[in-house]
């Protein structure tokens, strides 16, 4: 009885991966940018290619156990046979033909799709700073002086030039309905260009794993008219908090679950600084630089010391 039951149960797992993915939200398929659209195109032709192999792959397996099924007496039977011109031309030429094609489409992708290429638009851009923090998103408008935490806000039809770091361990900043993804990293900034082709409400998430409060590290990205994002601003330029150093010293502490939060003002060049502390810069005076002075100073000195050597010994 007990041999019966597994199969039984294995049998069951389609229909529960079918019941398991009912409630996936395929949005990678359904993109609210152009360049989300361009990527699925892309995921599309890429599959579409492939498919061309796999598809008659699959057929031929189904076909020729049929055919060469022990019961079918009228099956050529070859035992001799090792060698067919035409299957060698068919099984090399067709891949080698889709490898070529997949090349040339990725090819000219990866260079149109380059997260650190700006988009062409007749609209001015917008740009938002991104600090990826434990465990929770930090938004910086530098154009329009506030910042927000675990939220953005931005117009439709407008180029977004996201400049990106991290001030804890690496993540990966992702909005699935935009397009692409790309790192933080501390003491580095990464870019990202996106576009919103329409008024829509979308999930931000992180895509690299970064320790306990990582299945919270979500935010919101919503993209509207024009006159609903500056309305937006003028919203968040009257809330009562600011982010101060000391308010930044006490966000940047670990936290899981962060709620929304708006700020009116930012420390200046807050951005910049956060991406110098890891560069082991002081004052927008690279350490390198002051290294330097030391040593030119301790080479004078050692000219200083050798000179006198020379002179009491005249």
């Amino acid at each position: 009885m007990s041999k019966n039951r597994y199969p039984r149960l294995l049998g069951l797992l389609p229909l529960l991966g079918t019941l398991l993915l009912g409630g996936c939200n395929m949005t990678l398929l359904d993109p609210k940018g152009q360049v989300g659209l361009d990527e699925r195109n892309l995921i599309i032709t890429a599959t579409l290619l492939m498919l061309l192999v796999v598809v008659p792959v699959i057929f031929m397996t189904f076909a020729f156990a049929w055919k060469y099924r022990a019961s079918n007496k009228n099956a050529d039977y070859a035992p001799k046979w090792s060698h067919s011109t035409k299957i060698e031309i068919a099984v090399w030429t067709i891949p080698v033909l889709i490898i070529i094609a997949l090349g040339y489409v990725t090819y000219k992708s990866t260079h149109a799709l380059d997260p650190y290429k700006p988009l062409e638009s007749d609209v001015k851009p917008i740009t938002i700073e991104v600090v990826a923090l434990d465990w929770k998103w930090l938004f910086i408008y530098p154009e329009q002086g506030i910042a927000t935490v675990n939220k953005i806000v931005f117009p439709a039809h407008t180029p977004i030039n996201f400049k990106i770091t991290s001030d804890a361990v690496m993540n990966s900043f992702f909005i699935p309905a935009l397009g692409g993804q790309i790192y933080a990293m501390a003491g580095m900034q990464t870019k990202l260009h996106l576009i919103a082709n329409q008024n829509a409400e979308m999930d931000g998430i992180s895509a690299n794993y970064s320790g306990a409060g990582f299945t919270g590290m979500k935010f919101k990205a919503i993209a509207t008219s024009q006159e609903d994002f500056d309305a937006w601003v003028s919203e968040v330029k009257k809330a009562p908090k600011q982010l101060e150093k000391a308010e930044y010293e006490a966000l940047a502490k670990p936290s899981q679950n962060n709620p929304v939060e708006l700020y009116s003002s930012f420390t200046p060049n807050l951005f910049q600084t956060i991406v110098d502390k890891y560069e082991g810069m002081k004052a927008g005076k690279p350490m390198h630089h002051e290294k330097k002075e030391h040593e030119m100073a301790a080479m004078e000195g050692m000219d200083m010391s050798s000179h006198s050597a020379a002179g009491a010994e005249e």
